[in-house]
């Protein structure tokens, strides 16, 4: 071929366009820039492979175990004492999430016996100890004391109560101690009746004391009083043993009971 009176011999090129379609062979195109003639390019096919994508890995691999793929793997969590732990599990699991897990990992390691032994023993303690507590279901005492607390009846006890002064409790706390001692230390034939007096005077005046009302430090003091002493004689009648000797043992604990009681109500009660 002339261009502008040079001579050019023509260019050939060759294009390679694969196919992507399994089992085709690529095609073969010949394409001539310059001239006139063509040419067929030498080309080496080859059969297409689809390539495969790789499996999706089970995603339980991630809590129980590990992820790689030998028959004779080691359980890596053999010696955990937790038994929770050892399966990857948390202590609220149901019973199918610990089944699930159990025969993961068994099928994971099933080529070495110590790995599925571990995994056995941690299955069956967590089984037995689900069992037990079905038959023995444990008291929360937390949420026995809560519901107890909001129970109406309580609510309206404590109610009536109210924390005064830390003055006014050392003062009440030291006229109802002397009584007491006074009460141990010179018991008398007929009791402490005098000593037992002086308390009711005394839960009165500080009754009377918080409240200004003589009406409702009475009421107050008397019904302390009457049922701070069937309380103590019932106590030691029934529940507490004899913890002082002489014939007067039963009336001077229960003296010491009823100054208790007594100390509560004219401190704490309104």
């Amino acid at each position: 071929m002339t261009t502008s009176g040079v001579a050019a011999s023509p260019i050939k090129y060759c294009l390679q366009l694969p196919v992507q379609c399994p089992g085709l062979r690529e095609k073969r195109v010949s394409v001539s820039n310059l001239g006139r003639s063509r040419s067929h390019c030498t080309v080496p096919t080859q059969k297409y492979h689809p390539r495969r994508m790789p499996l999706v890995k089970c995603a339980m691999e991630a809590s129980f175990g590990g992820s790689t793929d030998d028959s004779a793997a080691i359980f890596p969590r053999i010696n955990v004492k937790d038994p929770y732990k050892r399966l990857g599990i948390n202590m609220e699991a149901s019973e199918d999430e610990i089944q699930a897990a159990r025969n993961f990992l068994i099928q994971r390691y099933a080529g070495h016996k110590p790995s599925v032994d571990a995994i056995e023993a941690a299955h069956d303690k967590i089984i037995m100890q689900k069992f037990y507590d079905r038959k023995n279901p444990k008291i929360d005492i937390k949420k026995k004391v809560r519901d107890m607390k909001q129970s109406r009846v309580v609510q309206a006890v404590t109610s009536r109560f109210r924390t005064p002064a830390t003055k006014f409790i050392v003062k009440t706390s030291i006229a109802f101690i002397v009584l007491g001692a006074l009460t141990v230390l010179f018991p008398t034939e007929e009791g402490p009746t005098l000593q037992v007096a002086i308390s009711l005077i005394t839960a009165i005046y500080f009754i009377h004391d918080r409240l200004k009302n003589k009406l409702r430090a009475f009421l107050y003091g008397a019904g302390a009083f009457i049922f701070s002493w069937l309380l103590g004689t019932f106590l030691m009648v029934s529940v507490v043993p004899p913890i002082f000797k002489g014939p007067r043992s039963l009336e001077v604990t229960t003296s010491l009971i009823t100054y208790v009681l007594l100390w509560v109500s004219s401190t704490y009660l309104i």
